[in-house]
């Protein structure tokens, strides 16, 4: 069975000092190089997002980050500007060893739509290429790592299995945002969905 490492925006805005910072963000970044020196494959998603950007808190006059609205796709959290293209922060951490990737899947690029999972946009049917890209190198199996547990990585990870995927997800190699119970809400949907928490 062919198995391959999917590496989830491990970037400087979700590490320590980021704009949207996961507590202990960094902490993953070893046992993360440790499974890129020995995967078959390996592809890294980058979020990347532009200004102007739906999600962005700022583009909403009264509006805080954290907050919800209402998108024509469903409901949209409202975040700190974060991984904006071509800023430092929407650059993927130095200690990873990012050199290592088969590819690397940028998301979140159109203005009008957020992009937490790696496969799809949050429209949950316009694709970022990833599931071509795994189906051409003939994968069946994937491992999920990275930030956020609860929702850059749920969301992928579900869209992994609804898409034909084997899908693992290594929690001491992932670290979750947590806000008010975002965690075991996607603990739970995964672990109803099939995900392996190893």
């Amino acid at each position: 069975m062919t198995v391959a490492l999917l590496v989830i925006d491990v970037q400087n805005d979700f590490c320590p000092g980021g704009s949207l910072a996961v507590a202990g963000g960094d902490e993953i970044i070893d046992p993360i190089n440790a499974l890129l020196d020995t995967a078959a494959i390996a592809v890294l998603s980058q979020d990347w997002h532009p200004l102007d950007h739906a999600s962005f808190a700022e583009n909403h006059a009264g509006l805080a980050p954290f907050s919800q609205i209402e998108m024509p796709y469903g409901s949209q959290m409202l975040w700190p500007n974060h991984c904006v293209q071509g800023t430092s922060g929407a650059q993927f951490h130095k200690r990873l060893n990012a050199d290592r990737a088969d590819a690397i899947i940028r998301k979140g690029m159109n203005p009008a739509i957020d992009s937490y999972s790696t496969f799809f946009e949050n429209d949950r049917k316009t694709p970022t290429g990833l599931l071509g890209y795994l189906r051409e190198r003939k994968v069946q199996s994937l491992l999920l790592v990275g930030l956020a547990t609860d929702f850059c990585v749920a969301y992928s990870a579900l869209d992994a299995v609804a898409n034909g995927f084997e899908v693992k997800i290594q929690m001491d190699a992932c670290r979750a945002i947590d806000n008010a119970g975002s965690l075991d809400a996607a603990l739970t949907q995964l672990r109803n969905a099939g995900v392996q928490l190893i």
